[in-house]
């Protein structure tokens, strides 16, 4: 199962996921000068930054938004960008948030687990129903393919639809990871968690210790740390046994030269330092 080398590359390397989030306004000039097309600055702006952070990232999280906004060329940037990431053995998420029925969806699980724009994990949003999953299931059990649900998001937002009452008196967002979660038994890994996995904000941490005992073997993919409000000292209560979930951070990783006002270190070298300085905030915690 994928989730098992999600889970060893989070033993070996820490929590961090770092999210490849690249607007061309991130790359600083004096780079992006070297290069006559967007496809190639975007493309070794990521290259240099994955090359860099390999030793301190658990995996890299690609958000297709900032790609699809440069057209074809973006396209291409991301593309090549996730086939870099398989050919240096790390995991690869596809932040698409897909979440429509039927030969749709077996387009969008073909389109993002085969060919051009093939990943090790995708992200789905369920609430058009269960049947906005199931069409990428086979991938998971056939082509050791996974993927993270919207259960609880880091937004404020989240407060308009997940956060409704239900009959019972529970929340949606509960009675959609209790589904999610009992979907996913039929795929858990060696290491105890499914290769369907949720996505869960750390920004709402009242209901942290509910969320990870109820779903007990879910695998989080954790948004919200750092410039939503979330710190590490919340991620930790997400995690169970110190492993279980990875923590993404994107700006705050990309744009982390912006720190160093001297220009001595490159925007490589400052994502390292910050890659690694996010990774021991969140092991102090959970250790």
């Amino acid at each position: 199962m994928i989730i098992d080398r999600l889970y060893h590359n989070v033993k070996e390397k820490g929590h961090v996921c770092l999210g490849l989030d690249t607007d061309i306004n991130y790359i600083p000039q004096w780079f992006l000068n070297k290069f006559e097309s967007i496809e190639d600055a975007i493309f070794e702006f990521n290259r240099r930054i994955i090359d860099e952070t390999l030793g301190a990232v658990a995996c890299y999280k690609v958000q297709i938004a900032y790609y699809e906004a440069y057209g074809l060329k973006g396209l291409l940037a991301y593309k090549k960008t996730l086939e870099y990431i398989k050919s240096v053995g790390a995991l690869s998420i596809a932040d698409i948030k897909r979440g429509d029925i039927a030969k749709t969806a077996e387009m969008y699980a073909k389109a993002h687990f085969e060919g051009d724009f093939e990943s090790d994990f995708i992200t789905l949003s369920p609430y058009m129903g269960l049947d906005s999953v199931e069409p990428y299931l086979p991938y998971f059990e056939e082509k050791e393919k996974g993927a993270f649900v919207l259960v609880r998001t880091s937004n404020k937002g989240a407060e308009d639809v997940e956060y409704i009452e239900t009959n019972d008196g529970d929340k949606v967002f509960n009675k959609v990871g209790e589904k999610i979660h009992t979907l996913g038994k039929k795929y858990i890994g060696d290491c105890g968690y499914s290769s369907i996995g949720g996505v869960v904000g750390c920004t709402h941490v009242d209901e942290a210790i509910q969320i990870r005992t109820n779903l007990n073997s879910m695998f989080f993919l954790i948004p919200g740390y750092g410039a939503q409000g979330g710190k590490a000292e919340d991620v930790a209560l997400y995690l169970k046994n110190g492993n279980g979930g990875v923590v993404n951070s994107s700006r705050g990783i990309l744009l982390a030269y912006k720190k160093f006002e001297n220009g001595e270190l490159k925007f490589d070298e400052c994502a390292k330092i910050e890659a690694e300085r996010m990774r021991d905030d969140i092991l102090k915690y959970v250790k």
